[in-house]
Protein backbone atom coordinates (compact mmCIF):
# COMPACT_ATOMS: atom_id res chain seq x y z
CA UNK A 1 0.00 0.00 0.00
CA UNK A 2 1.52 3.66 -0.73
CA UNK A 3 0.83 6.52 1.48
CA UNK A 4 0.55 9.88 -0.71
CA UNK A 5 1.51 13.03 1.50
CA UNK A 6 0.46 16.21 -0.65
CA UNK A 7 1.89 20.08 0.45
CA UNK A 8 2.37 23.32 -1.62
CA UNK A 9 -1.04 24.41 -1.03
CA UNK A 10 -1.51 28.26 0.13
CA UNK A 11 -3.20 31.90 -0.05
CA UNK A 12 -1.79 32.90 -3.55
CA UNK A 13 -3.27 36.05 -5.01
CA UNK A 14 -4.80 36.10 -8.59
CA UNK A 15 -1.78 35.38 -11.55
CA UNK A 16 -0.02 33.97 -9.15
CA UNK A 17 1.69 30.27 -9.00
CA UNK A 18 1.96 27.70 -7.15
CA UNK A 19 3.31 24.11 -7.44
CA UNK A 20 2.02 21.00 -5.13
CA UNK A 21 3.88 18.30 -4.21
CA UNK A 22 2.63 14.90 -3.34
CA UNK A 23 5.41 13.03 -1.96
CA UNK A 24 4.87 9.02 -1.82
CA UNK A 25 5.95 6.01 0.95
CA UNK A 26 5.75 2.49 1.47
CA UNK A 27 5.95 1.51 -2.54
CA UNK A 28 7.65 2.93 -5.48
CA UNK A 29 5.89 5.49 -7.00
CA UNK A 30 7.03 4.05 -10.46
CA UNK A 31 4.38 1.22 -9.83
CA UNK A 32 1.40 3.84 -9.73
CA UNK A 33 0.12 5.92 -12.67
CA UNK A 34 -0.75 9.29 -10.88
CA UNK A 35 -3.52 12.02 -10.79
CA UNK A 36 -4.57 15.14 -9.30
CA UNK A 37 -8.44 15.84 -8.40
CA UNK A 38 -9.88 19.26 -6.20
CA UNK A 39 -12.67 19.30 -4.88
CA UNK A 40 -14.55 23.08 -4.19
CA UNK A 41 -16.85 23.94 -0.73
CA UNK A 42 -20.05 22.42 -2.05
CA UNK A 43 -18.52 20.80 -5.43
CA UNK A 44 -18.07 17.20 -6.49
CA UNK A 45 -14.33 16.33 -6.80
CA UNK A 46 -13.11 17.27 -10.20
CA UNK A 47 -10.37 16.42 -12.11
CA UNK A 48 -7.41 18.27 -12.68
CA UNK A 49 -4.60 16.38 -14.27
CA UNK A 50 -2.90 12.99 -14.55
CA UNK A 51 0.21 10.89 -15.94
CA UNK A 52 1.39 7.60 -16.67
CA UNK A 53 3.59 5.35 -14.59
CA UNK A 54 6.22 6.11 -17.65
CA UNK A 55 5.43 9.73 -17.24
CA UNK A 56 5.02 9.93 -21.32
CA UNK A 57 1.42 10.65 -21.39
CA UNK A 58 -0.18 13.53 -19.65
CA UNK A 59 -4.28 14.72 -19.43
CA UNK A 60 -5.65 17.35 -18.40
CA UNK A 61 -9.03 18.74 -17.58
CA UNK A 62 -9.91 21.00 -20.81
CA UNK A 63 -10.64 24.48 -19.14
CA UNK A 64 -6.71 23.80 -16.90
CA UNK A 65 -5.02 23.04 -20.54
CA UNK A 66 -2.40 25.93 -20.77
CA UNK A 67 -2.02 26.48 -16.61
CA UNK A 68 -1.18 23.16 -15.30
CA UNK A 69 1.13 20.92 -15.62
CA UNK A 70 1.71 17.76 -14.13
CA UNK A 71 5.34 15.78 -13.55
CA UNK A 72 6.64 13.26 -11.65
CA UNK A 73 10.00 12.49 -10.70
CA UNK A 74 10.72 8.54 -9.98
CA UNK A 75 13.63 8.86 -8.26
CA UNK A 76 12.33 11.31 -5.81
CA UNK A 77 9.01 9.42 -5.59
CA UNK A 78 7.06 12.65 -5.83
CA UNK A 79 4.34 14.25 -8.48
CA UNK A 80 4.50 17.88 -8.85
CA UNK A 81 1.72 20.29 -10.15
CA UNK A 82 2.60 23.26 -11.69
CA UNK A 83 -0.15 26.00 -11.16
CA UNK A 84 0.32 29.05 -13.24
CA UNK A 85 -2.24 32.36 -13.70
CA UNK A 86 -4.41 31.34 -10.98
CA UNK A 87 -7.39 32.28 -10.38
CA UNK A 88 -10.27 32.71 -7.85
CA UNK A 89 -11.82 29.63 -9.20
CA UNK A 90 -9.02 27.49 -8.62
CA UNK A 91 -9.75 27.76 -5.15
CA UNK A 92 -10.09 24.17 -3.95
CA UNK A 93 -9.14 21.20 -1.28
CA UNK A 94 -6.48 20.07 -4.36
CA UNK A 95 -5.95 15.80 -3.73
CA UNK A 96 -3.13 13.70 -5.62
CA UNK A 97 -4.20 9.89 -5.94
CA UNK A 98 -2.08 6.65 -7.34
CA UNK A 99 -3.60 4.30 -9.79
CA UNK A 100 -2.31 0.49 -9.10
CA UNK A 101 -1.84 -0.07 -12.89
CA UNK A 102 0.64 -2.39 -15.15
CA UNK A 103 0.07 -0.24 -17.74
CA UNK A 104 2.90 2.35 -18.14
CA UNK A 105 1.16 4.60 -20.62
CA UNK A 106 -2.28 4.85 -18.94
CA UNK A 107 -3.80 8.05 -17.90
CA UNK A 108 -7.28 7.81 -15.66
CA UNK A 109 -9.29 10.35 -14.98
CA UNK A 110 -12.44 9.43 -13.20
CA UNK A 111 -12.01 9.29 -9.53
CA UNK A 112 -13.26 5.26 -9.11
CA UNK A 113 -9.89 4.20 -11.50
CA UNK A 114 -7.92 5.73 -7.99
CA UNK A 115 -6.96 3.33 -5.43
CA UNK A 116 -5.23 5.10 -2.95
CA UNK A 117 -5.23 8.95 -1.97
CA UNK A 118 -4.01 11.86 -0.38
CA UNK A 119 -5.82 13.95 2.12
CA UNK A 120 -5.36 16.89 0.52
CA UNK A 121 -3.79 20.29 0.76
CA UNK A 122 -5.57 24.05 0.69
CA UNK A 123 -4.81 26.32 -2.29
CA UNK A 124 -6.85 30.04 -1.85
CA UNK A 125 -6.34 31.92 -5.03
CA UNK A 126 -7.65 35.52 -3.11
CA UNK A 127 -6.36 39.07 -2.99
Amino acid sequence: QVQLVESGGELVQPGGSLRLSCAASGRTLSNYAMGWFRQAPGKEREFVAAISRSGTNTRYADSLKGRFTISRDNAKNTVYLQMNVLKPEDTAVYYCAADRTLNSILVQTTTTQYDYWGQGTQVTVSS
